[in-house]
């Protein structure tokens, strides 16, 4: 388990600068979605992007969530389950 745990901390960091599209599997199930307040936005055509844990090789860390000027919705990243592999990020996109 610590094996694994260790072989995806490399990989996330080997990865994590040279591509967006690498997938990392994680053994540890990530936590249970913090609830975020979310402030009224500071203008029109902002949309809010909510936080997400990210995997930083060692432990889940939550990223706090913030506006974008966009015209569009946001379609939320989350982490996704696949037996006998682990838990791997799926990123958030504009849709």
């Amino acid at each position: 388990m610590i094996r694994n745990v260790l072989i995806a901390a490399v990989l996330a960091f080997g990865f994590a600068a040279t591509s967006s599209a690498a997938v990392v599997y994680v053994q540890v199930a990530p936590p249970y979605h913090a609830v975020e307040a979310v402030p009224a936005a500071p203008g029109p055509g902002y949309v809010w992007v909510g936080g997400h844990y990210r995997w930083n090789g060692v432990k889940y860390i939550w990223v706090s969530g913030g506006y974008v000027h966009h015209a569009g919705a946001w379609c939320a990243g989350h982490w996704r389950h696949l037996e006998g592999s682990g838990w791997y990020w799926v990123p958030g996109r504009w849709c």
